[in-house]
């Protein structure tokens, strides 16, 4: 893949569902071609974050800039083709079960497709376009699946088929929302290792959200903590101590009524 990467920038945003305050006030920047993992407890507003970096969301206040263009004065076609840069790894993966592995890697071009256009690349793809793919799962290490039906493979597989997806979109970033949150350890550091190591290759920005706290302090150089929608700490992962992971972690009497409702 030949893509300059792109960089990002939250400006003051804050996001509200209803009576929920997702996100308040959050600033971060990301350099382009850096690595970030997103830490914090269930619903401290990591995947939010995502969504608005991905243009999936808009921010209830402030802006949010992708490659130095801000989202909310992008038209709907110009937003449509950001997009299909940004490679996404959702956290159920968003495969479809009853197709072949090729054809869920394919799915990965469908944002810049017509409607006939897409139907013609999923029901006869093209030659190049099979032996790219090929290409790509075997880079994930899964080359030998590509006629077989998704839903036969196994979880830490169908992970490596998404992320083969999200390359296929010739992507200037990654953002992936707990990629590895449903898989044993040992799957789940193969994973991380691979995304990581493939952005660093392409030079790609990744953005990841995770939980495994020693996974996310191996593998990213910088660490941001979020809880209850804000950002608590942003920081060189060297330089974050036991009892901050601690406190980020550590639910209040309330939190725990809530998280238990």
């Amino acid at each position: 893949m030949d893509v300059e990467s792109a960089g990002f920038r939250i400006e003051a945003a804050s996001v509200q569902f209803a009576s929920t305050l997702a996100l308040s006030a959050v600033d971060l920047t990301v350099a382009p071609g850096e690595a970030l993992g997103l830490v914090g407890p269930s619903g401290s507003g990591k995947s939010t974050l995502l969504r608005l970096l991905n243009g999936t969301l808009r921010p209830t206040e402030g802006r949010v800039l992708v490659g130095g263009q801000d989202l909310a004065a992008l038209s709907r076609r110009a937003l449509q083709r950001r997009r299909s840069r940004i490679g996404f790894i959702h956290q159920d993966l968003s495969l479809v079960p009853n197709l072949r592995v090729s054809q869920n890697v394919l799915a990965g071009r469908l944002g810049r497709m017509g409607f006939l256009a897409s139907v013609r690349a999923m029901l006869f793809p093209g030659r190049k376009q099979v032996a790219r793919a090929h290409g790509l799962l075997e880079r994930v290490g899964i080359a030998e699946k590509l006629f077989e039906r998704t839903d036969s493979l196994s979880g830490g597989q169908q992970q490596r088929v998404a992320i083969a997806r999200a390359l296929f979109q010739e992507p200037s970033a990654l953002l992936a929302d707990e990629p590895v949150s449903s898989v044993d350890p040992a799957r789940a550091k193969d994973t991380v290792e691979l995304l990581t190591r493939i952005s660093r290759e392409e030079r790609l920005t990744l953005c990841m959200s995770i939980h495994n706290l020693e996974l996310a302090r191996t593998y990213f150089p910088r660490l941001v903590g979020l809880r209850g929608g804000r950002v608590v700490f942003d920081k060189p992962s060297s330089e974050i101590g036991e009892s901050e992971f601690h406190a980020l972690y550590d639910l209040e009497p309330d939190e725990l009524l809530a998280d238990g409702a």
